[in-house]
């Protein structure tokens, strides 16, 4: 059988170049995209002496331009999208630009990138696409909202995109992570608005939240060397405790903090739709 061909968004930094290089490791090759080789010179050159190559994709570029660099690649046997970020605002005061580069990155980059991917998985008949989310699009927090509508957004079109290529024997898996010990934490700084200049009326809840995220940079719970190993268990099916997920789970939960967090919240929807059962069926012609 052929070496399998990774394709890794975001691997600059974070959970990307953690997991570039463990496919690496792996004996995989990776073709591994950052926003600049310039700007990420230290990440460039740990993922070229692995033997992965790299190259430049930001995914806020146009539909035409990501097509154009994925398909030069060729074959695509894993392709994940984990290239993203996070402002933390209050939802009133997010700027047109803000918004929009918020969904541009996270949402219409991915959907770009799987777009290209897809006719050369089609024509292979096999292919497994992973869209990096986050616990925030199932449970958004204040402060969240640009970020979580980002990623719900690609949770859903994860899940339609499922049932359309399952028939090509292509998968579609979505990673929740929680808080990973990466610098995701520590861009969210530079991205988002000063706290201070959060209106007092949204102090609380808003202003809180934005406080206690930017102060739990290199103290988060979750370990990248752990969460990227059961990324590639359960895209691959080989060893570890996510190996036996491979096939069987269109979400992959990562961390104490996500799983609990999922939880609760599928423990209340469960609740509320249960209480809505008369109220919803009286809604029916009755014929």
């Amino acid at each position: 059988m052929s070496i399998p061909v990774w394709l890794i968004t975001g691997s600059s930094n974070g959970l990307g170049l953690v997991l570039t290089l463990h496919v690496l490791r792996a004996g995989h090759r990776v073709v591994a995209s950052v926003r600049s080789k310039a700007k990420s010179a230290d990440a460039v050159k740990k993922i070229e002496e692995a033997g992965g190559s790299v190259i430049e994709m930001d995914m806020t570029e146009s539909q035409e331009s990501i097509a154009r660099k994925v398909k030069a690649i060729g074959r695509i046997d894993f392709l994940i999208n984990n290239a993203g970020y996070s402002i933390l605002a209050a939802c009133e005061v997010i700027s047109e630009k803000e918004a929009t580069l918020q969904l541009n990155t996270n949402f219409f980059g991915p959907l770009y990138t799987m777009q290209a991917a897809l006719p050369a998985m089609r024509a292979q008949g096999s292919g497994t696409i992973v869209n990096v989310s986050s616990v925030a699009a199932q449970d958004p927090l204040p402060a969240c909202s640009l970020y979580s509508a980002s990623k719900a957004a690609l949770e859903a079109a994860s899940e339609s995109l499922a049932l359309e290529v399952a028939p090509h024997g292509i998968n579609v898996l979505i990673v929740e992570p929680g808080n990973f010990r990466t610098n995701f934490v520590s861009a969210l700084s530079d991205a988002s608005p000063n706290p201070e200049s959060i209106p007092e009326h949204y102090d609380n809840p808003v202003g809180q939240i934005v406080r206690k995220f930017l102060t739990v940079h290199g103290k988060q719970i979750g370990n990248p060397e752990e969460g990227v190993a059961r990324i590639f268990e359960a895209v691959t099916g080989k060893g570890g405790p996510a190996g036996h997920l491979a096939g069987k789970v269109r979400r992959l939960v990562l961390g104490s903090d996500a799983w609990g967090r999922m939880k609760r919240k599928s423990e209340k929807y469960m609740n509320e739709l249960n209480l809505q059962e008369e109220s919803a069926k009286s809604t029916d012609y009755q014929e």
